[in-house]
Parts: C-alpha cells; sequence; structure tokens
C-alpha cells in the first residue's frame, strides 16, 4: 500500500469515527490536530468530556486488538499533545482518553465496518 492510499484509508476511518460520535451526541471540535509532539486524530465534546481520540482501523483482529497498537511510548505522546492542546484551548470539561477501534475487512470497500468504542482507555 502506497503512503497515499495508506492516508486515504486512515481519512475513511477517521470519517466513520467522527459520524459515530456525532451519532453518540459529540460535536466534532478538531480533526488531525497537529503540534511538535504529535497529531491527534479527533477531539469530541460533549457537556461533560473532552475526548482526545486515537483512532485505529485494522482488516481484522488477527494480530491483536487495535486499540493494543496504542502502547505506552504512544499514550505518552499523545498526553503530551492534548497538554498542549488544552494549554492553547482551556475549557472546563474533563479531558478523555479514547480510542476508537475500527475493522474494515475490505477497506474503503468495506460497506459495514465493525466500530468499538473504547472510552477513558488511559
Amino acid at each position: 500500500m502506497s503512503g497515499q492510499e495508506s492516508r486515504l484509508l486512515g481519512r475513511w476511518g477517521e470519517d466513520r469515527a467522527a459520524d459515530y460520535l456525532r451519532g453518540k451526541g459529540f460535536h466534532i471540535v478538531a480533526a488531525n490536530w497537529k503540534c511538535r509532539f504529535g497529531e491527534l486524530d479527533l477531539i469530541a465534546a460533549d457537556n461533560t468530556y473532552l475526548c482526545f481520540v486515537e483512532v485505529k482501523l485494522r482488516k481484522s483482529a488477527a494480530y491483536g486488538s487495535a486499540a493494543a497498537f496504542v502502547d505506552r511510548h504512544k499514550q505518552d505522546r499523545l498526553r503530551t499533545a492534548a497538554t498542549l492542546y488544552l494549554s492553547q484551548h482551556p475549557t472546563a470539561l474533563q479531558p478523555r482518553f479514547d480510542v476508537i477501534e475500527i475493522y474494515a475487512p475490505r477497506g474503503i470497500d468495506t460497506s459495514r465496518p465493525e466500530l468499538i468504542h473504547l472510552e477513558n482507555v488511559f
């Protein structure tokens, strides 16, 4: 898979995750927010939480769950990026880190990808 195809697939997964979150009553505050520490896939808010959402898309869980790929190093980078975001965008909402796993066996041709929303995972 080329770099461009990989980015397209990642964007497709993030769009599915954003649609799912909207359906659960969240507002998408930012997508692909970048800073020197990395990127936050989605930042979503409801009346209580400001969620920093890592989206992980896989064809299957054959080599482990998608969330398992959010290792300690990745978590540390996400926390640091979120801290910077919060310093620039103060809020009264409670911050939370979520992971949305997306399983799409046929990539963007998957008509009904499986989404699993893991809340407050780290």
